[in-house]
């Protein structure tokens, strides 16, 4: 017998070390996880500025300072030629080399450095504009050998710095890795959520309250709850099929729209809502609805006055999950054509939009070096996005939760 008790005792402490280790491994896969994009991504958060002087009366530029303190600042300066002069003053300052030092994001900034102060327009200036991605990467150690020379170049001249990359998180897609951002796919899947949850909380919560208490168990029932859980395990492209036959090919739609994505997603997300759903209701106590019964309640006051507010920590649990799968999934989006190429953010629901796992995979397939860690750095942005989703939820759960 006491040969027994140590063999069950022998076997209790491998089974918490093998638990132990498994924890741990987790931990580590995790920790290998968000060490590498961060290593990877925190780069994009920054960007390679060179400094250039511009004598602007000197320069082609023939443009009255007073066009850019309107509301029409930005067209005035699309036609003045910003390209050419911009090329002309840095072949001058640092020689044939410099007409490829800079790229679309020079100009950007150019562009807004010029609206925020028109005066420039009247003397010579020496602006910092970010460099073009071949000098930025050869910058942060990853270029080649005549980048590498032209950061030598700019740094013996004291023209080169790193500076915080805010147009990044500012502004659209792009052709150019230096003035890509992520704010355009960021809104388009906030806007795409704002639908996902508006439509899929309420029907999944009182599809699961109907089911659970209101419902006849019958055979029709019985098909309906089948239905559901085979649902829930369908894979996504299935509806990304779906959401383009019914919502674009035959209710017309507009394509790459949140709406259309948000559709999409609600009807992924809804079994999930309901099957969580269902179970939190089963789990409030039996006690709870005799109770109510006993002083006069009815049927209907008994579910949405008692159970369903004792059951919203387990629906929120389920809605949690739900929309987290919802905000990473790229196949569902990829077939209702929000894998096009924005360069606006969207301004409502039904304006052409991509979002951020679709812009993440876009920027994947990129040739260029600096989309790797831009998509890097993408890719911290969908997991603070994430957190910041599932924090907001975590806490209106716990607002909720009861003990008993």
């Amino acid at each position: 017998m006491e040969a027994r008790v140590r063999r069950r005792y022998a076997a209790e402490r491998r089974f918490r070390l093998l638990g132990l280790a498994a924890v741990g491994a987790s931990v580590l896969f995790l920790a290998f996880l968000l060490v590498t994009m961060a290593w990877r991504g925190l780069g994009g958060f920054t960007q390679t500025e060179a400094a250039v002087a511009i004598d602007f009366p000197r320069s082609d530029v023939m443009i009255d300072p007073s066009a850019l303190r309107g509301p029409q600042a930005a067209e005035a300066l699309a036609g003045v030629g910003l390209t050419a002069v911009l090329s002309q003053s840095a072949t001058a300052q640092f020689g044939p080399a410099g007409a490829e030092l800079f790229g679309d994001g020079a100009l950007r900034s150019l562009g807004k450095q010029l609206i925020a102060d028109p005066e420039l327009l009247t003397r010579k200036a020496k602006l910092w504009l970010p460099v073009a991605s071949r000098i930025d990467t050869a910058y942060k150690g990853e270029g080649t050998a005549e980048a590498e020379q032209m950061v030598q170049r700019l740094a013996s001249q004291d023209a080169v710095r790193r500076a915080p990359n805010w147009g990044f998180l500012g502004e659209a897609d792009a052709t150019d890795p230096t003035a890509v951002g992520v704010w355009g796919a960021l809104k388009g899947s906030f806007l795409t959520i704002l639908v996902t949850m508006a439509l899929a909380f309420p029907v999944g919560v009182l599809a699961a309250v109907y089911l659970e208490e209101f419902a006849r168990r019958n055979r029709w029932t019985d098909a309906i709850e089948v239905s559901i859980n085979n649902l829930a395990a369908v894979p996504s492209i299935i509806f990304g099929l779906l959401g383009l036959a019914v919502f674009l090919n035959v209710m017309n739609l507009p394509r790459s729209a949140p709406l259309v994505g948000g559709l999409t997603l609600a009807l992924m997300t809804m079994p999930v809502i309901v099957i969580a759903g269902r179970n939190a209701i089963k789990s409030v106590p039996p006690s709870i609805r005799d109770a109510a019964l006993g002083v006069g309640a009815s049927k209907m006051q008994v579910v949405f006055h008692h159970v369903l507010p004792l059951a919203l920590p387990g629906i929120l649990t389920g809605t949690i999950i739900g929309m987290a799968r919802a905000l990473g999934e790229t196949a569902p989006l990829l077939m209702i054509g929000m894998r096009a190429f924005i360069a606006n953010p969207p301004g409502g629901f039904t304006d052409p939009a991509t979002a951020l796992p679709v812009q993440i995979f876009l920027w994947s397939d990129e040739v260029d070096r600096a989309f790797v860690e831009k998509t890097s750095a993408a890719i911290i942005v969908l997991l603070l996005f994430m957190l910041s989703m599932n924090g907001l939820a975590i806490y209106l759960r716990n607002r909720f939760e009861n003990r008993w």
